[in-house]
């Protein structure tokens, strides 16, 4: 007798990463070439010793840290093996099968696998001619089924950025017990002062009652720890702690951990770097 999966997994693609062929330059991942700083490579190192022992499941030091850095209390913060698999959490902890999952497309290519994962609905909203976010067609496209929208900014893969005053004009129009995710994995890459940070306008729209919006960032792209998955969320506290309470115990290692720590000691060092790689975008654009 063969043993029995779910039937609905038969028609789920699987996630391809960028091909990694020899002697290629890969830019289909979006990879940092140059990767971690070297302080945090020193950090890693010395923390290897220690790798027989368990990791913190809770993150605790780590947490603390970015509480202070983005000025949120600590139980406003979930951390997650990637950002990537904090999107599923999000997904298992507020939908079920007949619940809908909203997002822009094309976008983040892992969106459509964890909703369906997750066993909710995927609704996909096409992107404009100019492949922006259609925010209105998106308001358009939530139901009373709908229960999470995950709004790429800047998207991936089409680099294209909302500004403050469209997510604002856009969550005034979501209904309040939807979940509003600005997924922000390349947000040290924008320096343009209308593309707003999410945090600070998470915090905003909590201060004026809208418990709705959440934020993810990642290390794997600016803080060039794409191998060590580790990521984190910032969100309302009953959001963050249904996501601790889908979490898979010691799933963010310590050396993750570690290096995340090292990276926010070096983070002018990292920035500095960051302002490099956008001034060359900035020439590569023009050139073409």
């Amino acid at each position: 007798m063969t043993v029995r999966t779910r039937a609905d997994l038969a028609s789920l693609p699987a996630y391809v990463p960028g091909k990694s062929i020899p002697g290629a330059i890969k830019l289909a991942s979006n990879e940092v070439s140059a990767g971690p700083l070297p302080s945090v490579v020193t950090a890693i190192a010395e923390a290897a010793t220690a790798i027989n022992r368990y990791p913190d499941s809770g993150c605790v030091e780590l947490t603390g840290r970015l509480a202070d850095k983005l000025g949120v209390p600590a139980d406003h913060l979930a951390l997650g093996c990637g950002s990537v698999t904090l999107c599923q959490q999000l997904v298992q902890a507020t939908c079920t099968e007949t619940d809908e999952v909203l997002f822009a497309w094309r976008s983040f290519e892992a969106y459509p696998i964890v909703v369906h994962v997750a066993g909710a609905q995927q609704i996909r909203v096409p992107l404009t001619a100019e492949h922006e976010h259609d925010l209105d067609a998106m308001a358009a496209a939530i139901t009373p089924n709908t229960r999470m929208v995950f709004v790429c900014n800047p998207n991936n893969p089409t680099g294209t950025a909302l500004r403050t005053d469209q997510i604002e004009a856009f969550i005034a129009r979501v209904p309040s017990d939807v979940l509003v995710v600005i997924d922000e994995a390349y947000k040290e890459f924008v320096d343009d002062a209308h593309i707003p940070d999410g945090v600070e306008l998470a915090k905003q729209q909590w201060a004026a009652g809208r418990d709705n919006v959440a934020v993810l960032r990642t290390f794997s792209k600016a803080y060039g720890l794409a191998g060590l998955r580790i990521g984190y969320a910032v969100a309302p506290p009953a959001v963050a702690e249904a996501l601790r309470k889908v979490y898979v115990p010691f799933s963010v290692n310590a050396l993750a951990q570690v290096a995340a720590m090292a990276s926010l000691d070096a983070e002018d060092e990292l920035m500095v770097r960051c302002r490099a790689i956008v001034a060359e975008r900035t020439r590569v654009r023009g050139e073409l």
